[in-house]
């Protein structure tokens, strides 16, 4: 795929699993390579369990660790977020909760945002839209139109092993590419030269 952005952009990809190794991380990891490629930017993959001995310090922003806090920072700049939580108890884990309530009510305005969740079945994929993107509705972010699901099946070895879930993320980029470019400031499809197949619609 040929990029058609002017600049490099930065990508941030944030995994709510507590647990390592994960599939949600992989997901996330995947999404976040296949935007980057298509834009030319560069990811940073944060992964929660590790932070919450920090995010758990306090209840107030400063009282969290550095890395915690440095975390939280690179989220609220980046250009573009993938985020992803396995599904528990019908919604997000309470460490994804725990931390995006430390970040900025207004810092993810208008923020493009890829929502990701994997699940033990299909029964769990509407976390997604009943869970994930109203939280990001309350920040105001831009939640890109298509989300990304995927349950056990689609994994070996904590690898990407469905070409339908390959598809399906393909699919979410060429589909959201038009709504970046406008709102990323990049070129358009045709000012850099580059064709577009409409992508299958799952």
């Amino acid at each position: 795929m040929v990029s058609v952005l002017s600049r490099t952009r930065r990508i941030v990809a944030v995994s709510g699993s507590p647990t390592r190794p994960s599939r949600t991380s992989v997901l996330v990891a995947e999404v976040a390579a296949a935007f980057a490629a298509a834009v030319d930017g560069e990811v940073t993959t944060i992964e929660l369990g590790p932070l919450l001995p920090e995010l758990s310090a306090g209840p107030g922003r400063s009282d969290l660790g550095p890395n915690a806090q440095t975390a939280l920072d690179l989220v609220e700049d980046a250009d573009l977020l993938v985020v992803g939580s396995p599904a528990y108890r019908a919604t997000y884990t309470g460490l994804f909760k725990l931390f995006f309530d430390h970040v900025g009510q207004y810092a993810l305005v208008d923020k493009p945002v890829v929502l990701t969740a994997t699940g033990g079945s299909d029964r769990h994929a509407l976390l997604v839209e009943h869970q994930m993107r109203p939280l990001f509705g309350f920040f105001q972010s831009l939640t890109l139109p298509i989300g990304i699901y995927a349950q056990p099946g689609d994994f070996e070895d904590y690898e990407l092993a469905s070409r339908a879930l390959r598809r399906r993320i393909d699919s979410g980029v060429l589909r959201t590419l038009p709504l970046l470019a406008s709102h990323l400031g990049l070129a358009s499809p045709n000012e850099a030269g580059q064709e577009f197949a409409r992508p299958d619609v799952f």
